[in-house]
């Protein structure tokens, strides 16, 4: 009986490790990830593809790197708990052309070149130390300089297309050097000090007004032109009219308007006749 119970504490524990073993022998890649293939400790040179694969237990190890699209982005502190990204840091301060402190929240989205993982785990890392190494280190760094040479109006009023391009110009051989493929740089907000904020409001504000008293002048040049072009083409008119109308012209108007009745009242100087009487005893 004692027998018994040692041969099958012996066949548990022989399943046991078979089942550790042939684990251990197993690979299942997921989706959008490769895995480097290691022999204790040094890169081989092969990569793991999605799928079932196999591997030496107790001999060969992997190293895993995400290849889908991987967002590295900077907020404020506050923020940091809503962000959906998968890298998060604090946003970079610099200064513009002109002197003006400010701070750049911005986005990097890229991947990771699976044609060139096994460069990667012998030259840079893991997936965290391509992030931190690369990604972070040179997006800070131009995200810095890059705007420093813009004045701060520049980039207040959204001019950020142009701070974008040149600076996925300089990330984007950098990234390709080192098996990344950069997706996008994008510049979210530049946030000012408070002190310029309100600087800049007010020139704007001053601006409009001026602008809108420029309106008032144009509008009453135009309404004084709008006048003396009235005023030209009324006395062209009367000097028409007193150089084309005759006494004939004159006679023949009133004729035309006369209704027919010859006037009762007839007078001479300040004496007034009523002639009416005259004309009915007729």
């Amino acid at each position: 009986m004692a027998n018994l119970k040692k041969t099958i504490i012996v066949i548990i524990i022989i399943i046991i490790i078979s089942i550790f073993v042939v684990g251990s022998m197993i690979r299942i890649i997921p989706a959008g990830s490769v895995h480097v293939l290691t022999r204790f400790g040094k890169v081989t040179g092969k990569v793991l593809y999605p799928g079932l694969n196999f591997i030496l237990p107790f001999i060969n190890n992997t190293i895993s790197y995400n290849t889908k699209k991987i967002i590295y982005e900077t907020t404020a502190e506050a923020r940091q708990g809503n962000s959906r990204a998968d890298y998060i840091d604090f946003p970079v301060d610099t200064n513009t052309k002109d002197g003006q402190q400010v701070n750049i929240y911005y986005t990097v989205r890229f991947s990771v070149d699976s044609n060139k993982v096994t460069w990667i785990a012998n030259n840079i890392g893991r997936l965290d130390d391509i992030v931190e190494r690369i990604v972070k280190t040179e997006s800070r760094i131009w995200i810095r300089n890059i705007p420093r040479e813009f004045n701060a109006e520049q980039l207040y009023t959204g001019n950020v297309q142009e701070v974008q391009i040149r600076i996925e110009d300089k990330l984007s051989p950098v990234y390709n050097d080192n098996g990344i493929i950069l997706d996008s740089v994008g510049i979210r907000e530049i946030k000012f000090a408070e002190e310029y904020v309100k600087a800049i409001e007010a020139k704007q504000i001053e601006a409009v007004k001026i602008e809108a008293e420029k309106n008032k002048a144009e509008q009453a040049k135009y309404q004084k032109e709008a006048r003396i072009t009235q005023a030209e083409g009324q006395a062209r008119e009367q000097e028409l009219q007193r150089t084309t109308i005759t006494p004939q012209l004159i006679q023949k108007l009133w004729i035309e308007k006369w209704n027919g009745i010859l006037p009762t009242v007839m007078g001479q100087g300040t004496t007034l006749m009523d002639i009416t009487e005259m004309i009915s005893k007729k």
